[in-house]
């Protein structure tokens, strides 16, 4: 067995990838499988069954390592070779001490060298046994076996093992670069190809005529003949567009009438009331303007305080980074120190479990055969738990199978029929509204034709809801011709009000700027401005700004704006505010 274990160990991983405890009985495999390894001899045999059972007695001890190995390496390994890694754990494990050293060389060397490597390098580290390897077994079995017997073993072990995996490794390398010196280059040799012949040239396309393109319509010069007198092209409207608009002018000749109304009962003209009320507003609006430019200046001198206070700020934050920085190098140089003293304890400890090593070869083969009573014992169940349920099965087939006869025999006998069907007579069930199938039909064809005479005259009412309704819209239609032109007298009164308007707001604006708070307010933005300029840093050091601090100094230069600009936004919003008082 020591000149093929790489074999053995291989059939025992082929065993485990075609086990399916979903699909299969673990006995039954392993039956299976002794029938088909006749021509190995008992020893090969009983190793590869010894493996494969372990790996499943074992198999949550096993998957905790498996399972963590994967999901710090997993990017560069396939699921495919996880019962190759379950397999090494196990003989590292249980199985360590009776193969040696030796035998484990070969057959680390037989399957994939850089694979196993990474796995003994993490199954074999000190601080993974110690810590959470030891951890996670204590919660599957009781923490002094877990100690005795499988860490204390794996920690003798490991300064040996990290020996043998360097050599295997400079072997592995060396038997590398031998292959790569023996293999011979491969020379390129030119093809012996004929010589093309020289193509003709092709025929010239003949190049297509344009088709002539048709006249423009001499109707694209002309205007339409229907023509409205505010100079817009009639738009057509469907039914809800006509009524709403009906609606709305309804509404505003109501309004108009009643407004009327007021003024005849009153016998008094509103040209008065009206010329005190445009002087109030321009008064309200002059007042307005002042204490908007009056915000505006206290706006720009509370940006002018916020600049002189982050440059302050600036300067703070660069003291405080530099003393952080250097607690950070005291912290690091104290991180320094406690990893060189873990090291030297980690190589003492490595020393005192080398110094410690004995053989426990007796506790596993009294483990093993403690392990083969167990199989032998449940199997023993299995067997007699299946018998009793394949006879189950047999007394229900049967019943199941005299029940389908009897129910067949039955079907079989066809019953005799006779039956003659008479439409004059009723059915004889007894129910008030029985009747026969004749006089079914007759009540039918009324009821249809009395259906039909129903919905004629639901036609003709329709129509003539119909007829009413184009009436009436053809009303409102005519309402709204005569609406449409009273609003373009309207809009025609308006434009020359606005003008008017923007005369008096041009002087209101002087007025505005003569204002003696806004005058106080501009000279309080000067002086602070002035501050801001001595507080700013030379032009040969300039601070060291981060990204965050960038993205903030850009959107603020974006918020601000030119003087001249913000005055005509202001500008733009009163007027708009004053057009729709207008309106109202």
């Amino acid at each position: 067995m020591a000149s093929n274990c790489g074999l053995l160990v291989k059939q025992a991983i082929m065993l485990l990838d075609n086990f399916d405890p979903r699909k299969q009985c673990l006995d039954y495999f392993i039956e299976d499988a002794t029938n088909a390894m006749e021509n190995i001899n008992d020893l090969d045999k009983t190793f590869i069954l010894d493996i494969f059972s372990g790996c499943m007695e074992f198999k949550k001890l096993l998957d905790v390592v498996v399972k963590r190995f994967y999901n710090q390496h997993g990017h560069c390994l396939r699921r495919g070779d996880r019962s190759q890694f379950v397999v090494i754990c196990y003989l590292a494990t249980f199985c360590l001490d009776d193969l040696g050293l030796k035998r484990f060389g070969n057959i680390v060397k037989s399957l994939d060298f850089k694979k196993i490597q990474k796995l003994v390098s993490f199954f074999f580290n000190v601080t993974n046994l110690t810590t959470w390897i030891q951890g996670e077994w204590i919660q599957i079995y009781d923490a002094s076996h877990v100690e005795t017997n499988w860490i204390t073993p794996l920690l003798r072990w490991c300064p040996e093992i990290d020996v043998l995996m360097e050599k295997l490794s400079v072997e592995m390398s060396c038997k590398g670069q031998a292959n790569s010196a023996a293999a011979r280059n491969t020379v390129p040799q030119e093809f012996c190809l004929t010589q093309p012949k020289p193509r003709a040239l092709p025929m010239p396309e003949p190049i297509p005529q344009q088709e002539k393109h048709p006249p423009v319509p001499n109707s694209t010069y002309r205007a339409p003949n229907e023509v409205t007198e505010t100079n817009n092209y009639p738009m057509k409207l469907n039914n809800t567009a006509i009524l709403r608009r009906a609606a709305l002018y309804n509404h505003k000749v109501e309004q108009e009438l009643k407004r009327l109304e007021r003024l005849v009962e009153g016998q008094h003209e509103p040209s008065s009331f009206l010329r005190w009320q445009k002087e109030m507003q321009d008064r309200d609006l002059q007042g307005q303007q002042a204490q908007l430019e009056c915000r505006r200046l206290e706006g720009r001198i509370s940006h002018t305080k916020g600049a002189t206070a982050r440059g302050h700020l600036m300067e703070r934050n660069q003291r405080t980074a530099q003393l952080q920085k250097e607690e950070s190098t005291q912290l690091l140089q104290k991180q320094a120190e406690k990893r060189l003293r873990e090291e030297t304890e980690t190589r003492e400890l490595r020393q005192a479990v080398s110094d410690g090593h004995k053989n426990s070869k007796a506790a596993m083969a009294r483990l093993q055969e403690k392990k083969q009573d167990i199989v032998k014992e449940v199997s023993q169940q299995k067997q007699e738990l299946l018998r009793q349920a394949m006879e189950q099965e047999q007394e229900e087939l049967f019943r199941q199978f005299n029940l389908i006869q009897e129910t067949r025999a039955i079907e079989s006998v066809r019953p005799i029929r006779h039956k003659f069907v008479d439409e004059t007579e009723t059915a004889g069930h007894g129910l008030l509204g029985e009747m026969s199938p004749a006089e079914l039909r007759a009540r039918l064809s009324l009821q249809r034709e009395a259906e039909g005479r129903e919905r004629g005259q639901r036609r003709e009412r329709i129509l003539g809801e119909k007829r009413d309704k184009e009436q009436l819209l053809q009303e409102h239609l005519e309402a709204i011709d005569l609406h449409s032109k009273a609003l373009a007298q309207a809009t025609a009164l308006r434009k020359e009000e606005k003008k008017e308007k923007m005369s008096r707001q041009s002087a209101l604006q002087q007025t505005v700027l003569e204002d003696e708070r806004v005058r106080a307010l501009q000279k309080v933005l000067q002086e602070k401005q002035k501050e801001r300029q001595r507080l700013r840093p030379s032009a040969g050091v300039r601070p060291k700004v981060t990204e965050g601090a960038s993205n903030v100094k850009n959107s603020q230069h974006q918020q601000e704006k030119p003087e001249e600009e913000r005055w005509a936004e202001l500008e733009r919003s009163l007027e708009r505010q004053l057009q729709k008082m207008h309106i109202k």
